[in-house]
């Protein structure tokens, strides 16, 4: 899954992937494959792209914020099939 908002905020600050790696003291192949969801990134790499993009990281990467297995996601589930 391509985390368009990623993307699309590298591309408002005109920067390359390895303009993003370089700042950010990280590999170009690892900016790519966060970009394109093939890695998920550790606790001080979402605050670091958080602080560069002046974006949230929920927004940035949502699919690893969903719900889905969080516990009140399956309380919530286990509620409905009472």
């Amino acid at each position: 899954m391509q985390r368009k908002r990623i993307i699309s905020e590298r591309n408002k600050l005109n920067r390359t992937r390895k303009d993003v790696a370089k700042d950010l003291n990280i590999s170009e192949v690892y900016v790519r494959k966060l970009e394109t969801g093939a890695s998920n990134p550790g606790r001080k790499t979402l605050i670091a792209f958080e602080r560069y993009y002046g974006v949230s990281m929920k927004e940035l990467f949502p699919d690893i914020f969903l719900p889905n297995s969080d516990t009140e996601c399956i309380r919530a589930i286990n509620n409905n099939n009472k």
